[in-house]
């Protein structure tokens, strides 16, 4: 099948990447001059474990094709995903202006019918602006599909190829099997295909990502409860997420979500109830934990050494907002090291995929570091921001050896406190108890 995508953001490429894989041929096309380039040269200007491989494999194939031209791609493809950008606006709404100037372009370069897919994340509605800004400008019929995507940074492969679901959005029958048709081949063992009305394809994406952002600030916030009472939040997570009712997933304390989706879904959801002068407190509060959350953590540092801050250097591990990816979008940890920085304290950092960006945001204030142990060299303490796997099993010994003294502050409860007790660790984590050496 012969289709297109418009943007080669993370959405983009990863899609025309994996629809590429299951034979189709597809054509990606960008504004962005300079990563074209880089795409055509075989360069991935994201991190994404294994996409690299695909988009090797496919480009050379030639399956999978990239360029800057959006009216040979419009006329290329029969099928035309929008994945561009949907920014998060001064008010909290998503920005429609990339969405809209792509549409009316679509409509213009039509030589025939088309099935219009909009992959990015959307206000509810948005279909009805899309869809007339196309028609004021063509006399081609299309269909028009809301194709929402669930895919998590760092195992978005997976999760486009093995899909808990597919949500698909369209009034028209024909084009909901185009779209069955297309997906057929990640559907192998069972179909987990979902048909609805553009509507409620929209909703769909922001009511999931509004209910895993407000588990997650939940969590968190019972994580303060209990360090106040002395109670272990690990201990609780596990009893609560026995009930059937209830589950496991996303109830993992921490500092907070963060990346592409969840800050700017959850402020767009709020923005919607307000714009219909609706309120979502439930939502609203969600958000508001999770700010609270980040600032808790990078604050108790910081009143850890009081006084002395201006005399502190601080090795940090992580600076992406998740593991396996190179995105710092909302990041705690750059949230949290420019909170040391306002008060003087010096900061040595490593992140496995991240440093770059990070540099390039926080500029020469941090020294980045090829390799983890080199950020302990002259440090007072060791903050931990990202459950990258090679922090979860360290070298201890190395660590507080060191180490100025034995203090690890860790954002994501990647140890086990009666342990680094006995290492000789003072270990302060998220909704435990905090941990003096034996």
């Amino acid at each position: 099948m012969k289709m297109s995508v418009v943007g080669t953001g993370y959405v983009g490429l990863v899609a025309g990447a994996c629809f590429s894989d299951s034979g189709n041929d597809v054509c990606c096309v960008d504004v962005d001059e300079n990563k074209i380039k880089r795409l055509t040269q075989g360069e991935i200007p994201i991190y994404e474990p294994g996409l690299s491989e695909i988009v090797e494999r496919n480009a050379k194939a030639g399956r999978l094709h990239f360029t800057t031209n959006l009216e040979d791609a419009i006329k290329h493809g029969r099928l035309i995903f929008i994945a561009v950008g949907t920014p998060e606006s001064p008010d909290g709404s998503a920005d429609l202006s990339a969405i809209l100037n792509v549409a009316k372009t679509i409509g213009k370069n039509m030589d025939g019918y088309r099935v219009i897919v909009m992959k990015s994340t959307v206000p509810v509605g948005t279909h009805k602006k899309v869809m007339a800004a196309i028609a004021a400008n063509t006399d081609q019929p299309f269909d028009y599909v809301s194709n929402p995507e669930f895919m998590k940074e760092g195992a978005a492969i997976e999760d486009f190829t093995r899909p808990d679901r597919v949500v698909i959005g369209t009034t028209n029958p024909a084009a909901a099997d185009i779209m069955r048709e297309l997906y057929a081949p990640f559907m192998r063992r069972d179909e987990r295909i979902y048909v609805m009305d553009p509507a409620s394809a929209e909703m769909t994406k922001y009511a999931a990502n509004a209910m895993l952002a407000t588990r997650i600030s939940f969590m968190n916030e019972v994580a303060c409860l209990c360090e106040e009472f002395g109670a272990d939040v690990e201990s609780v997570r596990r009893g609560v997420g026995s009930d059937s009712r209830i589950g496991s997933a996303f109830l993992y304390a921490g500092i907070g979500y963060g990346g592409s989706c969840f800050p700017k879904d959850v402020s767009a959801f709020v923005s919607m109830g307000k714009d219909l002068d609706l309120a979502t407190p439930i939502v609203a509060a969600a958000q508001e934990v999770n700010k609270r959350q980040r600032e808790r953590f990078a604050q108790r540092i910081i009143d850890r050494f009081g006084d002395d801050c201006g005399k502190t250097t601080l090795a940090v591990w992580g600076l992406a907002f998740k593991a396996k990816t190179d995105d710092i979008r909302e990041s705690p940890a750059i949230e949290g090291i420019k909170m040391f920085l306002n008060k003087d304290m010096k900061v040595r950092a490593h992140d496995p995929e991240a440093m770059q960006v990070s540099a390039n945001e926080l500029g020469t204030d941090v020294v980045m570091c090829k390799e983890e142990y080199d950020t302990l060299d002259g440090a007072d303490a060791l903050v931990i921001f990202t459950d990258w796997p090679k922090f979860r099993t360290p070298d201890f010994d190395t660590i507080g050896e060191k180490l100025s003294q034995r203090l690890i502050f860790d954002g994501r409860n990647l140890y086990d406190p009666s342990m680094m007790a006995t290492r000789g660790f003072e270990y302060v984590c998220i909704g435990r108890p905090t941990i003096a050496p034996r």
